[in-house]
């Protein structure tokens, strides 16, 4: 399917319901709003604010929603009052996830929405997401992954058509070292020295990560900060809110892009193409299993770890260590056809 195809996909998920959207203004959000005030029958932006995110979140959050021309209502919630979450471990998301989805279907129901929607995307399932499983547990509806809508598709998108969002909505507890208790301390320093390097780069696209005592900078936009006095600046600034070292990332802050479906060249067999994926995180075979016979025939090992479909004559092996084989398929774009069906479907362990 090209965009637009899957652009009317997602509008089919959403049309003439009464959505209530996990709304952030950032890419994903905004396209469900805009999309949602096409086809929805009424359409309800919820922000959570949970005195984690960064300087000006709400107010952007805010003027996105004005200008899709949605309504919208604010939950706050201090999440640096709750010791499971500022304990920073692998549950971290998770436990934000589930405190944020359960207030938002309740403020949705009060207000009578009973479809709660959210932005994830087909590549967020690429990702070490999880609290993902929240959306599963909670039958909240993601129509960018039932269309098979990309992180990149998503920018295309809203660039193609002139949409504004905002470019700085992710939690900034994600920049302190996982099991680093999180603090207001380290939350307003990181807010304190990301506000000002956007000050002086111009860029919305900072983070500054606590290693430690360590502050690492890392910037799209490197060439406003590539001169002794202005380096000279940020660390000075940077150690007066008690970072003890300054340091500069200097690769490039975009993510790599994730591709769906990565071919491997099938040197056993003439005219079988096999493309392969490797998601970052351990599979739940006996659950990946029964989900996948919705789809066709599927045979399940959890001894060996394995799970195996066929679907229209193809071949589908599932591992427990997060890699997925698609084999007999035509080319790329048929594997990413498959797998856009497939990933949803698949539960990590956790």
């Amino acid at each position: 399917m090209n965009l637009n195809e899957k652009i009317k996909k997602a509008e089919e998920v959403i049309k003439g319901k009464k959505i209530a959207i996990a709304f952030s203004g950032g890419a994903d959000s905004t396209l469900i709003g805009y999309l949602g005030k096409k086809v929805a029958s009424d359409v309800l932006a919820i922000t959570f604010n949970n005195e984690i995110m960064p300087t000006n979140f709400i107010n952007n959050s805010k003027k996105i929603a004005d200008l899709i021309g949605i309504k919208q209502k604010i939950i706050s919630k201090n999440f640096l009052e709750n010791d499971k979450f500022t304990e920073n471990n692998d549950k971290r998301c998770f436990i934000c996830r589930k405190i944020m989805y359960s207030e938002i279907k309740d403020l949705g129901k009060k207000e009578g929405f009973e479809t709660i929607v959210d932005g994830t995307n087909i590549s967020d399932l690429l990702e070490d997401r999880p609290g993902i499983l929240v959306n599963y547990e909670n039958n909240i509806l993601s129509p960018l992954v039932e269309a098979g809508i990309t992180k990149e598709e998503v920018e295309e998108y809203l660039a193609m058509n002139n949409i504004e969002y905002s470019k700085s909505t992710t939690c900034l507890g994600t920049r302190i070292s996982k099991n680093e208790k999180i603090t207001a301390k380290k939350i307003n320093r990181t807010k304190y020295a990301e506000d000002l390097i956007k000050k002086i780069t111009k860029s919305e696209a900072i983070r500054v990560r606590n290693i430690g005592d360590i502050g690492q900078i890392e910037v799209d936009n490197i060439e406003p900060l590539l001169n002794k006095s202005t380096l000279r600046l940020i660390e000075s600034e940077l150690k007066a809110i008690n970072f003890k070292k300054v340091t500069l990332d200097i690769g490039n802050n975009n993510s790599k892009q994730k591709e769906l479906a990565i071919y491997k060249p099938c040197k056993d067999e003439d005219n079988k193409i096999m493309f392969e994926n490797e998601l970052p995180y351990e599979i739940n075979i006996p659950k990946t299993c029964e989900n996948l016979k919705k789809l066709g025939k599927v045979k399940c090992s959890t001894k060996m770890g394995i799970t195996m479909l066929e679907l229209e004559d193809k071949n589908i092996t599932i591992f427990k260590n997060g890699k997925i084989i698609a084999r007999k398929v035509e080319n790329k774009e048929d594997a990413q056809d498959i797998l856009i069906k497939v990933l949803p479907l698949i539960r990590r362990k956790f």
